[in-house]
């Protein structure tokens, strides 16, 4: 079995990279308290849109849709889920709702983890949720011809109860000892925990939903109010690839954690910029609701898509940032640029008279 050291392995990936990523986390959780103090109605507008893209996103990496409508319907509690899709979406909104409400009390062992997969499935039929794996998995992908490649075997299935022990008391025991910055011990128990593959289904969202509990009790909490599972969406590839490549010879314990850590650490970094490009933006709330999205033109370089504005200006509703698009296109002030999904709009150079 893996041999789940989290005494010895954190000290080969402390390279000077990962320090200035680490330094870098470290500067933006305080930047994040400065912000909880003074803009607690500013972090309510984005706790709202952020539950909201978590959910959404985390179950589209899995395949798991419905429409927006339905969606935001599902999450703000407004509607009961009406198909499997809807009710594993109705799951996720429960678990991601005791994880920010309770994440203090919340602790990284097996009966947690089990009590909040078994939460995940609060309104499905199904009979997997709560209860380890039954039957040995694989993680299998599909090339374009319909052949299966298996990409990763990971733990039998009798042996999940104690893989799974083992890894909770590891990084506990690490955890409590403070040797080494939790933000490097975190990713290392996401992939232990990705390469355990516990249940028969839903390891990927209680992965992402353990990331944020993990990160919370370690006080960074920028989840709460942008979503990283949306950031792991937007660069999905990449993050199978780096599970893949991080989870070679994890069996023989000889796997490297630097990849996907690089990757998570980074994801993280992103989130946090996010965070404060939009509490900046939404300090901008005493201007009119146009003049609020022309300053989203003023501030930012490069194409900007209509669904970046309804982020960055969750308060403004989508009929009026589509008829202040128009108007700033009818200006002159903008151009739209692309067509569908791609379309965006690119602020025009003007020069100075």
């Amino acid at each position: 079995m893996h041999n789940f050291d989290y005494k010895e392995r954190p000290r080969e990936l402390l390279i000077p990279e990962i320090v200035n990523m680490l330094t870098t986390l470290h500067e933006c959780k305080g930047k994040q308290e400065l912000y909880i103090e003074s803009k607690p109605d500013i972090l309510t507008a984005l706790l709202e849109v952020a539950k909201i893209q978590s959910t959404k996103a985390s179950n589209r990496i899995e395949g798991i849709f419905t429409s927006d409508e339905r969606l935001e319907a599902i999450v703000k509690e407004k509607s009961a889920p009406r198909n499997r899709s809807e009710e594993e979406i109705a799951g996720y909104r429960e678990v991601l709702a005791t994880i920010h409400e309770s994440y203090e009390y919340i602790t990284a062992r097996p009966n947690n983890i089990l009590q909040l997969h078994r939460d995940l499935y609060t309104f499905s039929h199904s009979a997997v949720g709560g209860k380890y794996k039954n039957s040995d998995n694989i993680i299998a992908e599909t090339d374009e011809q319909g052949n299966k490649t298996v990409r990763f075997a990971p733990v039998p299935a009798f042996q999940t109860a104690e893989a799974m022990e083992h890894l909770c008391n590891s990084f506990n025991d690490a955890i409590q000892e403070g040797l080494y910055d939790p933000l490097l011990l975190i990713p290392m128990f996401v992939l232990d925990f990705l390469c355990i593959h516990p249940f028969n289904d839903g390891n990927g969202r209680m992965s992402r939903l353990l990331t944020l509990l993990l990160l919370y009790r370690s006080g960074y909490i920028v989840g709460k109010y942008i979503s990283i599972e949306m950031q792991i969406e937007r660069s999905k590839e990449t993050y199978y690839e780096v599970l893949q490549d991080s989870s070679h010879s994890w069996h023989e314990s000889e796997n490297n954690y630097l990849l996907f850590l690089r990757y998570y650490l980074g994801v993280t970094i992103k989130a946090y910029r996010e965070f404060q490009d939009r509490v900046e933006h939404l300090q901008y709330r005493n201007l009119s609701k146009a003049e609020r999205i022309k300053a989203v033109f003023d501030k930012r370089m490069g194409k900007i898509t209509k669904a970046e504005i309804l982020s960055l200006c969750p308060d403004i509703s989508q009929t009026t940032v589509e008829r202040t698009l128009n108007e700033l296109l009818k200006s002159g002030y903008i151009t739209k640029t692309g067509q569908g999904k791609s379309t965006g709009y690119l602020k025009n150079e003007r020069e100075d008279r």
